[in-house]
């Protein structure tokens, strides 16, 4: 029990000690503020003296005064110097966007004169498409393209106006471009089909040079010529080919299926080739045979070699073209390969 009472006591002793602590720093305190206050209210006379023999000019204030008014002194002076260096700052940045607004602007004016040299290369390609699509007979692709594109053709392009909003020109101009290659795509797709057929025609019937890298030349024509041996006129039934030398490979001109390979005392070695739509070639005064009877060949296949076997005068390949029993000149089908690879 008296150890409690000691407790006691030294707790009530400890809470006295702190507030008389906290009274004397709130005593301090107000101490303080009272006379900050006091020596604020203090009376202070500044004093103007010229230097003519003018009044001098005195008035009193206080320190308070004198304190607020350089307060605000530097306040003015800190405001104006922030102000000229945000105006500072507009400048500039005003400065740097006029920059690259000016070369957004050439790079606009670079844009649309790009955008008008594709229009006029569009416009001749329109043109040139449209007269060879008429020429295969696609026109109806094309008309179908032009009524799906409602107005949206390449010569609409250059009649195009100004939207009250200002929009620009070559997004419209862009737009109508756009929608005519998209409508030109089934059209080219009809020209490659077209041509897909026709390179398969040109495989069925005999339009290749026979002679391999294109070389040779017509030493005889078809039709009536003289004989070389008896100089009498006479018909004769192919051309002859000559290159002035033997060994040079000698093509097929169209798939077909070997049916004679075989020597004559006329043609020496020679070689008939069936192919489809009742086309035979033949090939005769061949040095040798590269394929043999019943072999299917393919257009462009060496099938032998030039040479100057049977009744021949020199080294050439001579060349005949048959449809049915009915013999034609092997020039009309050989131009036909060479005006279509032109």
């Amino acid at each position: 029990m008296p150890k409690t009472r000691g407790y006691k006591r030294a707790e009530i002793s400890a809470v006295r000690m702190i507030g008389r602590f906290i009274a004397r720093i709130g005593t301090a305190i107000g101490k303080g503020f009272a006379g900050l206050f006091n020596g604020g209210r203090r009376k202070l006379t500044i004093m103007i003296v010229p230097h003519s023999q003018k009044k001098v000019v005195n008035f009193q204030t206080t320190v308070f005064s004198v304190v607020l008014f350089i307060g605000l002194t530097a306040g003015v002076i800190g405001a104006f110097f922030w102000y000229s260096r945000v105006s500072i700052d507009s400048v500039q940045t005003v400065s740097r966007l006029q920059a690259e607004a000016s070369q957004t602007r050439a790079s606009l004016d670079q844009l649309k004169d790009e955008t008008g040299a594709l229009l006029k290369a569009a416009h001749n390609f329109q043109t040139a498409f449209s007269g060879t699509l008429s020429l295969i007979g696609l026109d109806s692709a094309v008309s179908s393209s032009k009524s799906t594109m409602q107005n949206g053709d390449l010569s609409s392009l250059f009649s195009v106006t100004e939207t009250a909003q200002g929009s620009v020109r070559e997004i419209a101009e862009i737009q109508r471009l756009r929608a005519f290659f998209d409508n030109s795509v089934q059209p080219i797709q009809e020209i490659g089909r077209l041509l897909d057929s026709q390179s398969t025609l040109f495989s069925d019937i005999p339009s290749l040079w026979p002679i391999k890298g294109g070389i040779g030349h017509v030493s005889m024509q078809f039709g009536q010529n003289k004989h070389p041996f008896t100089g009498q006129w006479y018909i004769h039934k192919g051309v002859d080919l000559s290159t002035y030398r033997s060994g040079d490979a000698i093509l097929a001109t169209a798939d077909g299926q070997v049916v004679t390979a075989e020597w004559d005392p006329g043609f020496g070695n020679y070689m008939i080739i069936k192919h489809k739509h009742g086309f035979y070639t033949r090939y005769a005064h061949m040095q040798s045979f590269r394929v043999q009877r019943g072999q299917y060949v393919q257009q462009g296949q060496v099938i032998g070699y030039i040479g100057n076997t049977g009744v021949s005068t020199g080294p050439h390949l001579h060349y005949e073209v048959h449809i049915g029993s009915d013999v034609v000149d092997p020039m009309k089908y050989l131009n036909i390969k060479i005006a279509a690879s032109r």
